[in-house]
């Protein structure tokens, strides 16, 4: 938000959009061990007089996925402009998490709750040797995929589909049931994106689901035994695409 808006008075919801890169995190969720995102912003805000006890998060990223759209939530008694807090809490923050935008929620408002639809993007390379300054946001596959093959391969994903051979529901005994909007494959300069829209995602879900369909791009897994793994849930080879090539690229709000 721009810097001009008319300062807010006293306690206010606020909702913002983080960025950032998780090679060095532990994830986004704050465990007791390792490092966080949540521990840098909340360590951030503390700075800022912040009394609270945890922010709230739209999504639980693992050990060295990335976000260009993580969204968390928080009260603050904040006298200031928007544009002056995003400023405050850049300038506290490490290098590798930034505050991409600012602004005042609804009292009630929670990012994870109040979600219709997440997006994530994973990004893939083709290169016979490693490239160091692709290799942290990127998976390195060689030879090449089939791109028609994998576009295939996600044409099988959009809808409501119980997803058990994807991934594994956040709490024991969960049900694994989960809507898919779209599903796409993009070729791009020396490589490939596949991005995803779901109502919500299993635990590892999109991971896997790259794998897989990176499997069938390789013609080592054929597109009936995937079809058979999301219309009927039976087990796929085991394997997850690596973490450093996710992305948590948006969480919406509202579908129209």
């Amino acid at each position: 938000m721009e810097g001009n808006i008319s300062p807010n008075r006293g306690m206010a919801h606020y909702q913002i959009i983080l960025v950032y890169d998780g090679t060095d995190f532990q994830g986004f969720q704050r465990l007791g061990k390792g490092r966080s995102v949540q521990e840098e912003v909340e360590t951030a805000l503390r700075r800022l007089n912040w009394q609270g006890r945890a922010i709230l998060g739209a999504g639980r990223t693992d050990t060295g996925v990335h976000a260009s759209g993580q969204v968390i939530a928080f009260d603050l008694d904040w006298t200031h402009t928007t544009g002056e807090l995003q400023n405050a809490l850049n300038a506290h923050l490490p290098a590798d998490v930034a505050v991409r935008s600012v602004q005042e929620a609804p009292a009630g408002f929670h990012p994870r709750y109040d979600a219709q639809a997440r997006t994530y993007r994973y990004h893939i390379y083709h290169q016979p040797q490693r490239d160091p300054l692709q290799e942290r946001f990127a998976w390195r596959v060689w030879p090449p995929l089939d791109l028609s093959m994998l576009k295939e391969a996600a044409s099988l994903l959009p809808g409501e589909h119980d997803f058990a051979a994807f991934g594994a529901p956040h709490k024991k005994g969960g049900c694994t049931v989960r809507r898919v909007f779209r599903a796409v494959w993009e070729q791009q300069a020396g490589g490939l994106l596949f991005e995803i829209s779901a109502n919500a995602f299993l635990y590892h879900m999109v991971r896997r689901t790259v794998y897989l369909q990176v499997l069938a791009g390789a013609g080592k897994l054929a597109l009936d035994d995937l079809a058979q793994g999301v219309l009927a849930a039976r087990p796929q080879p085991p394997g997850l695409a690596p973490a450093n090539g996710l992305v948590l690229h948006e969480v919406l709000y509202s579908l129209s």
